[in-house]
């Protein structure tokens, strides 16, 4: 008799609904929405109810489903990755260049390349931000209402789902690097990290995309600086990107934020160089 009922229980759990939201996040090649989702399902199904229950029920398999970017979608266990390893494909990581242009943009958003340039102190390769975009990564947001009219640039849902965030603002602060000690507890008082925000709306002091914009020849200066083979890094950087672990690479994008931040703070004047001051021969 008790096991009569544990299996009526069971069935209970596992209605027709769970197997055609099932087999519809089964089949999608992409992370679906509650609201896609409600258009293929039944009337009166109750979405949230029936994911969630979905997801309990993978929980312990060695498939799990999980959100990111407010979608669903089916993903391998994280604790079985390892298993994917001999099957994955060779992979060439970011420069560091790259990995400070992204953090910025993950944080400042939406800002410009001279906003970028301005943070880092250095001048930014159009190389950088190509590699960037080629990821899906970052996207043009629209265009800043100053003079020259620069592109603004925000991170996208790519992001999330390849560093395995829900939200920006799941991006890790200040208090949890200092108590994981990954970041030196020693900052300039009254230092602070600006949030991250999810709002796709363009700001006031945006102005939409264009239909004519030629975003390729928008992200070139009028005069490519010499100062750019300075950075060796950024203009030879292609991009498919090794993240092995997500929480590393979070607080990697995080180190970088602080320290470019710092060092807007803090200033330290760069020595002339050669060019700028030629050597003075002793005699003269």
């Amino acid at each position: 008799m008790e096991d009569v009922e544990l299996q009526s229980e069971r069935q209970d759990a596992r209605p027709e609904e769970l197997r055609l939201l099932e087999a519809l996040l089964f089949a999608s090649t992409e992370p679906l929405d509650q609201a896609a989702l409600a258009k293929r399902m039944p009337d009166g199904v109750d979405i949230k109810k029936a994911l969630a229950q979905l997801q309990a029920d993978y929980a312990m398999r060695g498939v799990n489903l999980v959100r990111v970017a407010n979608k669903w979608t089916f993903r391998t266990a994280g604790d079985l990755a390892w298993l994917m390893t001999r099957e994955s494909t060779e992979t060439r990581k970011l420069s560091r260049a790259a990995i400070e242009v992204l953090a910025i943009i993950a944080y400042h958003q939406p800002v410009t390349r001279a906003e970028i340039e301005e943070i880092r102190g250095v001048v930014t390769s159009k190389g950088t931000l190509d590699v960037l975009l080629e990821t899906g990564w970052i996207r043009p947001r629209g265009r800043r209402k100053t003079p020259g009219r620069p592109l603004t640039f925000g991170t996208t849902e790519a992001f999330l789902s390849q560093f395995s965030l829900e939200a920006l603002s799941d991006l890790p602060g200040l208090e949890e690097l200092k108590g994981t000690g990954l970041l030196d507890s020693r900052l300039p008082s009254g230092f602070s990290v600006p949030v991250p925000s999810d709002d796709p709306t363009l700001r006031e002091d945006e102005d939409p995309l264009e239909a004519g914009d030629n975003l390729e020849l928008a992200l070139v200066p009028a005069v490519e600086p010499e100062t750019e083979t300075a950075e060796p890094e950024a203009a030879i950087a292609e991009p498919e990107v090794a993240v092995a672990e997500p929480e590393v690479a979070v607080a990697e994008l995080e180190i970088t934020v602080v320290e470019a931040e710092i060092e807007v703070a803090d200033p330290v004047e760069e020595p002339e160089t050669a060019e700028e001051k030629p050597e003075q021969d002793g005699n003269g």
